[in-house]
């Protein structure tokens, strides 16, 4: 007898059998905001990821700081090129654990949507900006994008993700951002694939992060030695490869640097997972701490790391020089537009009364490339 059911029937039903009990399924999405029919042959993670890919917001991410300004060099990463990183590892630590992929690489290419440009200076500066008007974080901003701001349908607007999925969106944690969870009851946990990407976020920003300052010579192999991740990556590179080009070496080091990092937060992940004895998605939120995690020796090892990077990259005097750049570029930008709003493109001046002119301001400014930015901040002074 032929199998009736749809493609996206078939797939829940083999995806079902192979994750793990605490997995999210589909059926565990908590529906849209607006009720739409299901898809043919995508599951309704699959559409979600899908309408992030094809967003503005997402398309933008490509011309946005990480660290590194990307128009100094050809190589640096970007904050879409960090993204599509997070979203590889969030993937493989994902199906290590048996979680499941496509809401982990959902979330991933997701997350960091409201980030604004030329960093995270560029947070710091609109959050000065909008003291006294809500203030700005890009957790509250990548919900915004994706509930209002991203405007494609006719019938609603935003992309009407699932529950899930914004969920683990406002939940998102990691050493450097803080979780969202105004709508989101805070003493529940988000599943363990929002647990995941903030995992993978924090093993993404920290290899690639010392792979660009390596790159830059902001930092040297020789101030590394006295780190243990570090320590232990270029053991394992020299094993590897003994008599590898020194390039090769320190390249080798910093992919070491992920795979230590990757292959501790699964193994620690998956303790955490057998002594919970966690049986199902409400396990996961109920539990007394989150469930994925590294384990204390490698959270010591990447605290240590993260503090040298801090003070030899983050707050380094160049980067330094340009985050004041970034506060008056912005502040300029900002006061500008308070002063004539009329400057501002209609679609942004239709939103001022139900919005209010300051967080149209913001929205519009976050939603800009460093590149556009700059242009726009030219005309300006012309």
């Amino acid at each position: 007898m032929s199998d009736r059911r749809t493609v996206r029937e078939q797939y829940e039903a083999r995806q079902d059998a192979w994750l793990a009990p605490w997995a999210v399924r589909e059926r565990d999405a908590g529906g849209r905001a607006c009720p739409e029919d299901e898809h043919p042959y995508r599951t309704c993670f699959q559409r979600d990821r899908d309408r992030i890919v094809h967003c503005s917001a997402f398309r933008r991410l490509d011309f946005k700081t990480q660290v590194f300004v990307p128009h100094e060099h050809d190589h640096y990463r970007t904050r879409l090129t960090h993204t599509l990183e997070v979203a590889q590892i969030a993937r493989d630590l994902g199906r290590a654990l048996r979680a499941n992929e496509d809401l982990l690489e959902t979330v991933s290419l997701a997350h960091d949507l409201g980030h604004p440009p030329f960093g995270h200076g560029g947070e710091a500066a609109l959050d000065e900006l909008m003291a006294g008007h809500g203030g700005f974080e890009h957790n509250r901003q990548s919900l915004r994008v994706v509930d209002y701001l991203e405007h494609p349908y006719p019938r609603f607007r935003g992309l009407n993700l699932t529950r899930v999925v914004r969920e683990c969106l406002a939940k998102h944690e990691t050493r450097y951002d803080a979780p969202v969870c105004e709508e989101f009851d805070p003493s529940l946990r988000a599943p363990l694939e929002g647990q995941l990407v903030d995992l993978a976020d924090e093993i993404a920003y920290t290899a690639a992060d010392l792979d660009d300052a390596l790159a830059a010579e902001w930092i040297s192999v020789e101030q590394l030695a006295e780190l243990s991740l570090w320590r232990q990556a270029a053991a394992l590179a020299e094993t590897d490869a003994p008599d590898a080009r020194e390039i090769h070496q320190r390249i080798r080091a910093c992919k070491a640097v992920l795979a230590l990092m990757a292959d501790d937060a699964i193994a620690t992940t998956a303790d955490n997972l057998r002594a919970a004895s966690a049986a199902s998605v409400d396990d996961i939120r109920r539990a007394p701490r989150r469930l994925a995690s590294f384990s204390p020796e490698m959270g010591a090892a990447v605290e240590q790391m993260q503090q040298f990077l801090l003070r030899n990259v983050y707050l380094a005097r160049d980067n330094a020089g340009k985050e004041r750049d970034t506060h008056r570029i912005l502040g300029e930008m900002f006061r500008a537009f308070l002063t004539d709003p009329d400057r501002l493109p209609q679609r942004y001046r239709r939103r001022i009364e139900q919005d209010g002119l300051h967080r149209v301001l913001c929205d519009y400014l976050a939603g800009m490339t460093d590149r556009f930015c700059l242009a726009e901040y030219a005309k300006l002074r012309s």
